[in-house]
């Protein structure tokens, strides 16, 4: 069995959706049970937290606009790929374009939009495009029903725009798709979207259609997941700042994760964490060469490839320094900053501490760093502990990751180097006791300088 994940950009058109239909027809010909798992189409997820935001702000004529866009797109989809005006795939798509209407127009009159309703929202999305993606199986000679993720078991928390899958999700999706794949039916589940024990929709936040692709692999005990792409795989690095990036032929589930983590699009953080306790494998493809490899992630990495496997950077960062004389031996004051940080819903990236304990730094992302700066003021000023408070806003966070740095000597001192050669300052610099990846800060100016330079100094450009 086969999980396949496939991107908007691969629902973006008619033509891209009856390709990527096309991927799934001819694993199924060959003999195997595949499960697919689209996104919404391209752009429609930005428009639906756009009309939600508007709705919110009372703006009902702007949201209908919108709406009558996302109407005039999908249901045109849906006669080129064959459906009738009067077809079961245009009925169930006028049902929620209706629902999605009178969930904005609860909105606007409220002037209130909840992170349940927020989830609602967005998840039209794929509930709108799986029908298409369904349709056009139908279209090639496969049969297929498209179900939501709610429908097809994943119950999950109720952690609105984060929920992450409930236990029990491994047994109940068997349980709930075992019967199509008696009937050799091809199942058609909704990235991105879950539901709670009580039915309420939930989503696993921005990328989720990842997670969701691997969290129904480890549920069916799946051979692969597949999640196809418009790339050829993972990069050394990201193309447009680095043209002599290459694809990586192999990853462990641990790089993966930290390349996700710290900032290569290509995969959602959580996405390898399902499928590891099974040890089943995931593999990155490119949807418009499919013969080519990708990029195949398994639990171990492979012998005899270089200390660094990839150069990753996160733009729109920001430092927040701790620092005061009284913090010294006293754990409380971490204790406490960390909680502040928790009830402002701020996450960080990285943390550096200096040996005496008198100063912390913390890297979070720009939007969140002004609410988290004033916070952690509020709480600490005045007092004894704390004495001095600084934000350092337009930063970058550069990071190395590859499991062969361990115990590898010089992968610090060749990548400081590098740094150095081309005038960079670094503002901060942390390495975790896993010794998988070297992350430092740097003004967000020279990031393409940086990764440049350091990509090069490991040499992982094409050809080398």
């Amino acid at each position: 069995m086969i999980v396949m994940k496939f991107g908007g950009t691969l629902m973006g058109s008619v033509g891209a959706i009856k390709h990527s239909a096309s991927l799934v027809v001819s694993s199924v010909e060959g003999g195997e049970s595949v499960v697919v798992v689209p996104s919404a189409m391209s752009g429609v997820t930005d428009m639906l937290i756009k009309i939600a935001s508007s709705a919110e702000g009372g703006d009902i004529a702007f949201a209908f606009d919108e709406i009558a866009l996302l109407r005039q797109r999908h249901l045109n989809t849906a006669v080129e790929l064959g459906a009738a005006p009067n077809s079961s795939t245009v009925e169930k798509l006028l049902g929620l374009l209706e629902q999605l209407a009178q969930t904005v127009h609860g909105i606007g009159l409220l002037r209130e939009l909840s992170s349940r309703s927020k989830d609602l929202i967005v998840s039209f999305g794929e509930r709108l495009s799986a029908p298409l993606m369904a349709l056009a199986l139908e279209g090639q000679g496969i049969r297929a029903l498209d179900l939501t993720g709610g429908q097809a078991g994943l119950l999950t928390g109720d952690d609105f725009g984060n929920a992450r899958p409930l236990p029990e999700a491994y047994e109940r999706i068997p349980e709930r798709l075992q019967g199509l794949f008696q009937q050799h039916i091809t199942p058609v589940i909704t990235g991105f979207i879950g539901e709670t024990r009580k039915g309420v929709i939930t989503t696993l936040g921005r990328g989720g259609t990842d997670y969701t692709a691997t969290i129904l692999g480890a549920a069916l005990s799946a051979d692969e997941v597949w999640l196809w792409k418009d790339v050829d795989g993972v990069m050394t690095t990201d193309p447009r700042l680095v043209p002599e990036a290459r694809n990586l032929e192999h990853l462990s589930y641990a790089e993966i994760m930290e390349m996700a983590y710290f900032g290569a699009k290509v995969l959602h953080p959580l996405a390898v964490t399902p499928l590891q306790d099974k040890g089943i494998p995931l593999r990155v493809k490119s949807a418009a060469d499919p013969s080519f490899p990708g990029t195949l992630v398994t639990s171990e990495p492979r012998a005899g490839e270089g200390a660094v496997k990839a150069v990753t950077a996160i733009r729109n960062s920001a430092i927040i320094d701790i620092g005061g004389a009284g913090m010294v031996g006293v754990p409380e004051v971490v204790s406490r900053i960390f909680n502040v940080l928790a009830q402002e819903n701020v996450n960080v990236l990285m943390i550096s501490q200096s040996s005496s304990m008198a100063n912390i730094s913390l890297v979070v992302m720009r939007p969140e760093a002004k609410r988290a700066f004033e916070a952690l003021k509020s709480q600490f000023e005045g007092g004894e502990f704390v004495r001095t408070f600084e934000l350092w806003e337009d930063v970058a966070t550069v990071a190395v990751v590859g499991e062969g740095m361990r115990g590898e000597k010089g992968v610090a001192a060749k990548l400081f180097n590098a740094v150095a050669a081309e005038g960079i300052s670094l503002h901060m610099i942390s390495q975790g006791s896993s010794e998988l990846n070297i992350s430092f800060c740097i003004d967000e100016t020279e990031v393409e300088k940086a990764v440049k330079a350091v990509h090069k100094a490991f040499g992982l450009e094409r050809g080398v």
